[in-house]
């Protein structure tokens, strides 16, 4: 392992871009300074592209949303619910071909569930940050404050 590289990451920037869906979007972030920057996809400027691939132990790119995870965050929020009635539309909406689609819908009748399901997706993903800063070698100063 490496040294651990102690800069200032925006927490609330870098899970911003682990919460991305949005595949059109790659992230970045600069070892160096701790900036978190997006860039399309299809960002047609081979330079650019080179650029990162040949300076990626400078510019690591943060890994997207995790569709599979939030299957699993789903699925574990849904056993854990008492109303028979709001676990039956969730069920029956996960095993749908679109299973987020019509959950946040679903659960603004429910607030304090829909405040339970968001602290836990908040959770999963501060936690998926934490393990990507910690594999990378790097320690963000803001996290002290967790």
């Amino acid at each position: 392992m490496g040294f651990m590289r102690d800069i200032e990451i925006l927490w609330d920037d870098l899970l911003e871009a682990f919460e991305n869906p949005e595949t059109m979007l790659a992230y970045f972030l600069d070892r160096e300074t701790g900036d978190i920057f997006a860039v399309p996809s299809d960002f047609d400027d081979d330079d650019f592209w080179l650029e990162m691939e040949e300076s990626e132990d400078r510019f690591l790119r943060i890994p997207g949303f995790d569709y599979e995870q939030e299957r699993l965050l789903l699925h574990e929020f849904i056993r854990g619910l008492d109303n028979a009635s709001l676990k039956g539309m969730l069920l029956r909406s996960f095993e749908g071909k679109k299973p987020y689609g019509r959950l946040d819908e679903i659960l603004s009748f429910y607030p304090e569930e829909f405040d339970r399901y968001m602290a836990m997706k908040e959770e999963l993903i501060s936690d998926r940050a934490r393990r990507w800063l910690e594999e990378n070698d790097l320690f963000g100063a803001e996290e002290e404050d967790f």
